[in-house]
């Protein structure tokens, strides 16, 4: 199972000051050291993380693939096909939403959708659907071209969180199925959302999946594995600084 680690929280904390850093690129590059597969950065249409030249140095910099999220609106396409990512994963996109709130509906958009990934296809970049658990989702993804899915995991550990076994467990096994479907139909599969530490193991065991996208709680528990660190060494500037006084 490879891993994507998506890196648009570093670009929040950046975006947060209006200054140079945290620079995604450096997290990409600790990425593909600490040996992830694949990077992920989803350009939305506010900008409010990742902007247009942090995928040109992505690309650029970084020796791993990128899988680029957006929506499916004429810039973004403009933009994919300028800088060719590996991937373009089209995902539903609404200004008011704090982070992605579920699939992509292909079916209300089937004919929009076959033109729009067309030119992608022809441009050689691989075209993935954030997708809810849905098998008629599935086919209509299927019916248009493309040729991964990402399957929504998000009310997965939504149920693990809030305790609900039952819950859990029902959207468990309706992921488990779907990806075999899927599978069978000749996409591969991937899979992410609101993934952690709790509970990527369980999605981990379907051997359908080909890979995960993790990126909030990435960023997230890398403040606490990384705080202590991130304090010494600005004690030990400091000592050194003091020592020439």
């Amino acid at each position: 199972m490879r891993l994507g680690v998506n890196i648009d929280h570093v670009a929040t904390i950046r975006n947060a000051r209006g200054s140079s850093y945290p620079d995604p690129v450096e997290a990409a590059i600790v990425a593909y050291n600490a040996g992830a597969d694949g990077i992920t950065a989803h350009l939305r249409e506010d900008r409010r993380h990742i902007i247009e030249a942090d995928i040109g140095n992505i690309s650029k910099k970084v020796d791993l693939p990128l899988n680029l999220e957006m929506a499916a609106t004429g810039e973004m396409r403009e933009i994919a096909l300028r800088y060719q990512p590996n991937a373009v994963c089209l995902v539903p996109e609404n200004r008011l939403e704090l982070t992605t709130e579920g699939g992509l509906d292909v079916i209300k958009n089937n004919n929009f959708l076959r033109d729009y990934i067309a030119p992608l296809k022809a441009a050689g970049c691989k075209i993935s659907i954030f997708l809810a658990a849905d098998k008629a989702q599935i086919d209509a993804a299927l019916n248009i071209g493309a040729t991964t899915i990402e399957l929504h995991t998000g009310s997965y550990c939504e149920f693990h969180y809030n305790n609900n076994i039952e819950g859990k467990s029902i959207e468990f096994e309706k992921l488990k199925a779907l990806s075999k479907y899927a599978f069978s139909k000749g996409l591969e599969v991937h899979a992410g959302h609101g993934l952690t530490l709790e509970t990527v193991a369980q999605i981990s065991s379907i051997k359908e999946i080909k890979e995960l996208n993790i990126g909030h709680s990435i960023i997230s528990d890398s403040i606490f594995v990384g705080l202590e660190l991130a304090i010494k060494n600005i004690l030990k500037q400091i000592d050194e600084g003091r020592s020439y006084v």
